[in-house]
């Protein structure tokens, strides 16, 4: 399952339960054609409540931050387990994971970007 939210152009994605290709499907269009408005600056994948991801996650978290290239946005994987962690990390996604809550995040996310 997954509640989407949009705080000052920044999407925070809050996912929970188990998260395979039906549901990363429906998740997808979404998220895209939320980017393709130009109003979205960056993404906040909160997985501290998703007990399961195959790789059709991988996939969705991949695909999003190259449709939001063009706009410089940014991608953070925020609280993943352990394993997830490990999958990320070997996807060249380390960089982009955190800890903590959305707001810090949040905060990161803005600095880093009104910087640019």
């Amino acid at each position: 399952m997954a509640e989407i939210n949009q705080i000052d152009g920044i999407m925070v994605v809050t996912l929970s339960g188990e998260l395979d290709n039906l549901e990363a499907n429906k998740i997808r269009s979404t998220i895209s054609s939320s980017i393709f408005t130009g109003k979205i600056r960056g993404i906040v994948w909160d997985l501290s409540r998703l007990g399961f991801m195959d790789s059709a996650g991988i996939g969705l978290i991949l695909g999003r931050m190259r449709d939001l290239a063009p706009y410089n946005g940014e991608t953070i994987i925020l609280n993943p387990s352990a394993t997830m962690e490990k999958i990320f990390s070997f996807s060249g996604l380390g960089p982009n994971i955190r800890r903590g809550s959305v707001d810090s995040v949040i905060g990161e996310i803005g600095g880093v970007l009104y910087e640019k």
